[in-house]
């Protein structure tokens, strides 16, 4: 009995190890199939996937934006599927300078980008055709490393600005040294990134910094005081523009009209709950803390609406004043 047991036993092994083999068979089988392409069909499919996203952003709306706060309303658009509900395939470009935007704009990699009148204006000297969609909520102000000791401007001379050439920034810096005895030349740094503007600043690499916002209300927390503010003034040169070669398309135009109701509807819930039910928006594209945000001043953000032509104006005297920029430190 026992040894019939035990052959029966070792049957039963057998039977199972054969089964476990055969299924072990089909798995790889399986396995092969779905996964023995070969390198060139892999290739293939890549190049056609590649082709596939080529060709979907170059039927999108492309738009070059910075991690500022005047460019919150397409955040926001983004963020909450505004442009999806309205069937228009918006892509956000983010860089972290207008310069940049710029190229960009130049080259035609995208239709539109959020900058400032003297920029455009420089563009438009460069020969590109723009549109003006809207006015935008930016505002600058010029903060002083609290280490350089500067309460006023006349205080500059000798010390180091950093700024944009072609931009409002240049424009600022020009206007705010109009009539102003220092007792020495001004220097004039290009520091083309925003975020690196701050940077600096925290590391005390130079005197004076014209930031936007948010990254102005950061440098304010860390006391550093304000000697100049273009909202004070009344200089409002933020804008959005696009241009007008890519909208001769029609579908461009009916994706330019559906954009900007999507973005005036960003603007009006912005505008009625708030920057702070937007935080965690203005932490992912601005990357600034949550003390940060809760310091922010109140921004009303415009609707679409055309520039005011006085600003128009001074940017376009600015740059053919100043064709290569106020940048030269005499």
């Amino acid at each position: 009995m026992d040894i019939e047991h035990k052959f029966q036993k070792i049957g039963v092994w057998t039977v199972c190890n054969r089964l476990l083999a055969v299924v072990g068979l089909v798995i790889c089988l399986l396995l092969f199939f779905s996964c023995g392409q070969s390198e060139e069909e892999l290739q293939r499919q890549s190049r056609e996937e590649r082709l596939r996203q080529l060709r979907e952003d170059s039927l999108a709306l492309k738009i070059a934006v910075l991690p500022t706060l005047d460019c919150l309303p397409l955040y926001v658009a983004k963020e909450r599927r505004l442009f999806d509900t309205l069937d228009v395939d918006v892509r956000l470009k983010l860089f972290r300078s207008q310069m940049d935007c710029d190229v960009e704009m130049m080259k035609g990699r995208v239709e539109g980008c959020v900058t400032d009148l003297v920029r455009a204006e420089w563009m438009k000297n460069q020969g590109m055709s723009l549109r003006y969609t809207t006015t935008t909520a930016a505002r600058w102000q010029l903060v002083a490393n609290p280490v350089a000791r500067v309460k006023q401007v006349k205080q500059l001379g000798d010390k180091m600005v950093a700024m944009t050439r072609h931009s409002a920034t240049d424009y600022l810096t020009w206007q705010m040294l109009e009539g102003v005895k220092t007792t020495a030349p001004v220097f004039r740094i290009q520091i083309n990134d925003v975020p690196l503007r701050l940077q600096m600043l925290q590391n005390n690499e130079l005197d004076a910094f014209w930031l936007p916002e948010p990254q102005a209300t950061k440098a304010r927390l860390s006391k550093a005081p304000v000697l100049v503010d273009s909202e004070e003034k009344q200089i409002r040169l933020g804008v959005m523009t696009f241009n007008e070669k890519s909208l001769k398309d029609k579908r461009r135009q009916q994706q330019l009209k559906a954009f900007v109701r999507a973005y005036n509807s960003a603007c009006d819930s912005l505008n009625k709950r708030g920057l702070q039910a937007y935080g965690d928006i203005v932490t992912k594209y601005c990357q600034v803390d949550a003390k940060t945000i809760k310091a922010l001043p109140q921004i009303t953000f415009v609707r679409a609406t055309q520039p005011d032509p006085a600003n128009c104006q001074r940017a376009r005297d600015f740059v053919e004043k100043f064709p290569g920029g106020y940048t030269i430190n005499d």
